[in-house]
């Protein structure tokens, strides 16, 4: 499938861990994929949605919470001492609308700050599999 959420969301209870850290009806949590930063999360809605706009009135209603409770958990995990949120679903293949729940911890490099946190995805060592699946049983334990 050449959407990237939707591939997973075939079988949601066969996923690892760290592509379903806590879900309900309209979202899922994932860990982001071939990111060099422990705990930045990804909340994607469960149907294929290409646009904010796009959202049910639903989804949208829930949206605000789970932004809270994910930013309450990373804060409760990694100690980070805030959370960005951004949403952007451009890249081929993420065009589907997800939103970037990422931990900002004391003392993160001044050069990786704001927007340019992002700078961390597509990492040359990027986090691995076991230590993803670690967080997001420890994240999805406190939601």
């Amino acid at each position: 499938m050449d959407c990237y959420s939707c591939g997973r969301e075939a079988d949601p209870a066969g996923l690892p861990p760290r592509e379903r850290i806590a879900m309900d009806e309209h979202w899922r949590v994932a860990h982001a994929v071939r990111t060099a930063l422990p705990g930045w999360l990804v909340l994607m809605p469960r149907r294929h949605v290409l646009s904010v706009a796009a959202l049910t009135d639903a989804e949208a209603a829930s949206l605000g919470s789970w932004q809270v409770r994910l930013s309450r958990a990373l804060r409760a995990v990694t100690g980070c001492e805030k959370t960005y949120v951004a949403q952007f679903a451009e890249q081929a293949g993420f065009e589907h609308v997800h939103f970037h729940v990422v931990p900002r911890a004391v003392g993160h490099p001044e050069e990786l700050r704001g927007p340019r946190v992002f700078g961390l995805l597509n990492a040359a060592d990027p986090v691995g599999d076991r230590r993803m699946d670690e967080l997001a049983l420890e994240i999805g334990a406190l939601l």
